[in-house]
């Protein structure tokens, strides 16, 4: 392979935790530098990376190809654009921007310089995502009448020194966790016909929103789509619900626990789910009664850094084309104005 040089604008949780060691365990890519203003954190784990101070040091960098910005959401916009107009490539973390004008923008701009834009939508690659589409690609439950997914925490406190608890715009748990559920929702069914969302703050002393209960109508189902962050005892993550049957899958892809642990991505074991979280299928196939556990697809988040390799170096398409990421946030913001409004709101 042809290493691409690659730089990382912040080294927090999505810079430390995600993108640092899939790329370092991707022979395709070489990490050459970090943003670290406050510390140099980063050369403890990778002595080789240059730790700079300012994103002016990177974008003034010819040797640099690949920036991921993993900034806070309301700076994406505006430094995405420095980015691709300094003739780099660009990887957003989720969510793409605040505003689908701005999403429409960088899309128009990456088409103008000729660079890859593509948004970080890693969860597309959770094994239990990936077995939920299995399931219903196969029609193994017949039509689809309801489908619900839930991503919660217990966090009764509001945590300090971070961005993402200040109110500012592209903040709340709808742009942080509903940007990862509602591209599940739209890589499974396409944009619905209406939303009916409801938003608040459950916490005490709370400044943004930390609860969301989204109803997406399709033409002959429904999709309910929530979140908390008081939710000590979890519920299913996905509920799946058709004409011949239903599947009920519990717990969280181990992935994420695995990168916090430090394990090297695509290792031995990598992606794999212990048996006691496979989901449960009660259905009918062909005539023939079906019930018992169904063992998870192995995830891999390396598949998103795959794919974008191919697309930097050979032309191929990235694996989160632009437009799906606008098309989230098309629908966040449809769900802030039915919650405003306390109404459904019709999407085209």
């Amino acid at each position: 392979m042809n290493p691409i040089t690659t730089a990382l604008l912040s080294y927090g949780m999505s810079g430390e935790i995600f993108h640092a060691p899939l790329l370092e365990a991707h022979a395709g890519f070489r990490l050459s530098s970090v943003v670290e203003r406050k510390s140099a954190r980063s050369i403890q784990r990778y002595p080789k990376v240059r730790v700079l101070k300012s994103i002016d040091e990177i974008l003034s960098d010819t040797t640099i190809e690949l920036v991921i910005i993993n900034t806070p959401n309301e700076t994406h916009y505006d430094i995405t654009t420095r980015v691709l107009e300094s003739g780099k490539h660009a990887v957003v973390e989720k969510p793409f921007t605040v505003t689908s004008a701005d999403a429409d923008e960088l899309i128009a701009l990456s088409r103008k310089v000729g660079k890859v834009l593509t948004v970080f939508q890693n969860r597309r690659w959770d094994g239990d995502f990936l077995t939920v589409k299995s399931i219903i690609d196969a029609k193994l439950l017949g039509n689809i009448v309801e489908f619900e997914l839930h991503y919660d925490r217990f966090r009764n406190y509001i945590e300090t020194n971070t961005w993402k608890e200040v109110e500012a715009p592209g903040t709340g748990i709808l742009y942080n966790l509903g940007s990862h559920m509602l591209d599940q929702v739209l890589m499974l069914f396409g944009m619905p016909i209406a939303t009916d969302a409801r938003l608040g703050m459950q916490r005490p002393g709370g400044k943004v929103d930390d609860f969301y209960d989204i109803r997406l109508q399709y033409e002959s189902f429904n999709v309910i789509v929530k979140s908390s962050y008081l939710v000590r005892e979890p519920g299913p993550r996905y509920t799946i619900h058709g004409t011949e049957g239903s599947f009920v899958k519990y717990g969280l892809d181990p992935q994420e626990q695995a990168l916090k642990d430090g394990t090297i991505p695509g290792s031995s074991g990598w992606g794999v789910e212990s048996r006691e979280w496979w989901g449960k299928l009660n259905t009918t196939v062909q005539g023939v009664h079906v019930e018992g556990v169904v063992e998870t697809l192995t995830g891999n988040y390396l598949s998103f850094y795959n794919a974008l390799y191919h697309s930097i170096r050979e032309g191929a398409a990235v694996a989160v084309r632009p437009e799906e990421s606008r098309d989230v946030i098309r629908l966040i913001e449809a769900c802030g104005e039915s919650n405003a409004g306390r109404k459904a709101v019709k999407l085209n």
